[in-house]
């Protein structure tokens, strides 16, 4: 097996993104080297009422040219909505941030207006009842878990357990559509740099492709969270060499390797942030 290359960040493999006040364009610069595949630049909750006029200004003078650079605005329905979109438009920009997404309609017209993919940010009850039709609209390039807002709208607890249900939907939504795994929400302790892995590797486990951060020092472990071991990547290259030749069922470390197999090793493959390419 040679050549392994890196798939298109947005819409393919891992993406740990993190927040940054849209209020702090000095931090702009900085959240982009802190190891982060994506920043967040947040106009809606790090943004106080009295100050969104003057943070979407901030953004629109001060946003990097360089980077993957994502912008959450502020959700339908609200005052700044249509303002924001307006902005974004005009500035560089990876994709656009959609909070409180409740149906397809309202995502596809972020899209239409702004011209940018969205990640569609799923925070209630209505939302997740729609989140397979909101996965499959145009230019929905994934979606996201905010898991506190979920929890509040529904009074349940910001536990696993209690959680599990929605967070198993968002990941059905998001294979019935063809996108890649969702990004799962914040873990709000940021000076537990093992919580913040273990919640990745968790959300991992259940087929998340990705984590919002908070915090700077979230972001490796977070990545580490969604990275396989070394043994693990060493065994998905042992199965994809092993069916290089275009043999349909081999033996390797003793076990029966099928289309099944390849499959899972391909997928940590990804999660390695390689594709497979082999050699005759």
């Amino acid at each position: 097996m040679t050549g392994l290359t890196r798939p298109s960040l947005l819409q393919s493999g891992r993406l740990v993104a993190l927040f940054v006040p849209a209020t702090r364009p000095d931090r702009f610069g900085k959240a982009l080297s802190c190891g982060a595949d994506a920043v967040i630049i947040d106009l809606e909750d790090a943004v106080g009422t009295a100050e969104k006029g003057q943070a979407r200004a901030a953004v629109a003078a001060a946003i990097p040219a360089q980077g993957t650079v994502l912008l959450r605005i502020n959700g339908a329905g609200t005052p700044w909505h249509a303002d924001d979109m307006e902005m974004a438009r005009d500035v560089p920009l990876a994709g656009i941030v959609l909070p409180k997404a409740e149906s397809p309609d309202e995502v596809a017209e972020v899209a239409a207006r702004v011209g940018r993919p969205v990640i569609a940010l799923i925070e209630s009850a209505r939302g997740l009842a729609a989140a397979r039709a909101i996965a499959a609209a145009p230019k929905v390039a994934r979606l996201a878990f905010g898991s506190i807002d979920f929890a509040a709208d529904l009074g349940c607890a910001h536990t696993r357990d209690a959680l599990l249900a929605a967070r198993s939907e968002l990941v059905l939504a998001s294979r019935l559509a063809g996108l890649d795994g969702p990004v799962d929400g914040v873990t709000t302790q940021v000076s537990d740099a093992a919580l913040a892995e273990d919640d990745a590797r968790f959300a991992a486990a259940l087929g998340f492709a990705g984590k919002l951060c908070i915090h700077p020092a979230q972001v490796a472990p977070a990545g580490a969270g969604f990275a396989p071991s070394p043994a693990e990547v060493a065994w998905a290259q042992r199965i994809v060499s092993a069916l290089a030749d275009g043999g349909s069922v081999v033996t390797v470390d003793g076990a029966m390797v099928d289309a099944p197999v390849r499959l899972r090793a391909t997928r940590i493959l990804a999660r390695a942030g390689l594709n497979e390419e082999t050699q005759a």
